[in-house]
């Protein structure tokens, strides 16, 4: 019960992070934050009783700046939904494609690396789209990111409480 997660909200109701009922009921009793949802129980102490928590909201603002998200290629195939961009090709066997080649003076920034299907990459080759004949289907963009942290899948399907307090 001490160790359930209890999702942690900005003054004004934006995620902030994920903590323990062992973080949160502090935070509770000191007035710095306040409770949105219960989470199931209680827990007794020898002259106090605290509902177990399942969201809070912090009573301050923290001001953070947004991280930015990595260059890998789980986000750049996740970016483009797993599909290829010269030809809409959905699938798992993507490949990498510098739109400028690097040897071209091409950097590996988000606006020059796609997901491409294994023959599109082939066809391409080490030239530009213009150069094979071949058209983006999209022009590429850093992702957005609507929640600053990573949730964890299982706190999405177990916590359904925490569904309203998510940007979907």
């Amino acid at each position: 019960m001490i160790n359930r997660p209890v999702l942690v909200l900005n003054q004004n109701y934006e995620p902030l992070n994920i903590c323990r009922v062992r973080r949160a009921i502090p935070l509770l009793y000191q007035r710095k934050a306040e409770m949105l949802e219960n989470g199931l129980g209680f827990i007794h102490s020898v002259s106090f009783s605290f509902a177990i928590p399942s969201v809070i909201r912090l009573g301050y603002m923290i001001k953070r700046p947004r991280p930015q998200r990595k260059l890998t290629r789980l986000e750049v195939f996740s970016r483009d939904q797993f599909t290829c961009q010269y030809c809409g090709r959905e699938g798992h066997q993507l490949t990498l494609d510098h739109i400028v080649p690097r040897h071209q003076g091409g950097e590996h920034t988000w606006q020059n690396v796609v997901s491409a299907c294994v023959p599109c990459n082939r066809r391409k080759a080490g030239r530009t789209p213009k150069q094979a004949g071949m058209r983006l289907l999209f022009p590429p963009c850093p992702p957005h990111s609507k929640i600053p942290f990573y949730i964890p899948r299982h706190y999405l399907k177990d916590m359904t409480e925490w569904q309203k307090y998510l940007p979907q």
